[in-house]
């Protein structure tokens, strides 16, 4: 009898104790390797934004030979954008490295006026200067951090449809042999030029975005011919400005 209890206790405690292997650990720590998405920020994504530039340009009216401008002061620009923007990211690590288009309506302007001095009576010139399309190809490089944010640095080419207008008052028997009158010379050309910035992107869900984003943009220097002055009169511009814009993006 003896035997046979013992041999009863021991196959009760075999039991008990692969029962209770199988039963979860309640005292189990967090799983420090638990599955997170490899790369959140690969793939093509679209959106759209918002903003507001500020900025200057610097109009000079001047002709040859003459030893001051008719319009030299730096003007302020501003004015409201929008658009769409769609670009590519790749990620390895914590490192996003992407390429982006944005395409923008625009109404970034500023006028300059000024009017003649006691020795040049009745002349009065002014130039005025809108944006009303701008756009960027860009590359992006940026860094993944606290899962769903990445900061990122952005640089590349700037496009602009600029428009330059040009008035000239210019009284009788005035010094240039010019007709008197109100004289208005016109020009809308593509300016090129280069922007930088830099920006925070948040991923609010699976596929939308967040982002808030800081650029500078240059277009250049450049000339027209303001031949109703003289036949060599010549302007020259040089606008630059700085853009906030907030947006969102969908992942595809």
């Amino acid at each position: 009898m003896k035997r046979l209890a013992l041999s009863v206790a021991m196959a009760l405690g075999l039991f008990a104790s692969a029962d209770a292997a199988d039963l979860p650990n309640r005292y189990r720590g967090p799983d420090l390797f638990s599955a997170e998405p490899v790369s959140r920020w690969t793939g093509f994504y679209a959106g759209a934004q918002v903003g507001y530039a500020f900025g200057s340009d610097r109009s000079e009216i001047s002709v040859p030979g003459f030893p001051f401008t008719f319009v030299g002061r730096e003007q302020d620009i501003s004015g409201p954008v929008g658009g769409v923007h769609a670009g590519y990211n790749f990620q390895t690590g914590s490192v996003v490295f992407g390429a982006e288009a944005d395409l923008e309506l625009a109404g970034i302007e500023g006028r300059d006026q000024r009017a003649g001095s006691d020795l040049f009576a009745g002349f009065a010139t002014s130039a005025d200067m809108k944006i009303n399309i701008q756009g960027s190809l860009r590359a992006r490089v940026g860094f993944a951090m606290l899962d769903r944010l990445m900061i990122y640095g952005t640089a590349g080419a700037a496009f602009a449809s600029v428009e330059n207008t040009y008035e000239i008052s210019l009284p009788p028997g005035n010094i240039f042999g010019a007709s008197s009158g109100i004289a208005r010379a016109e020009f809308d050309e593509v300016r090129w030029g280069w922007t930088v910035g830099a920006g925070v992107e948040y991923a609010l869900m699976s596929n939308w975005t967040a982002r808030f984003e800081y650029r500078y943009t240059n277009l250049g220097a450049y000339k027209n011919a303001v031949e109703m002055l003289s036949p060599t009169a010549v302007s020259e511009q040089d606008p630059d400005f700085h853009t906030f814009r907030i947006g969102a993006s969908y992942r595809f």
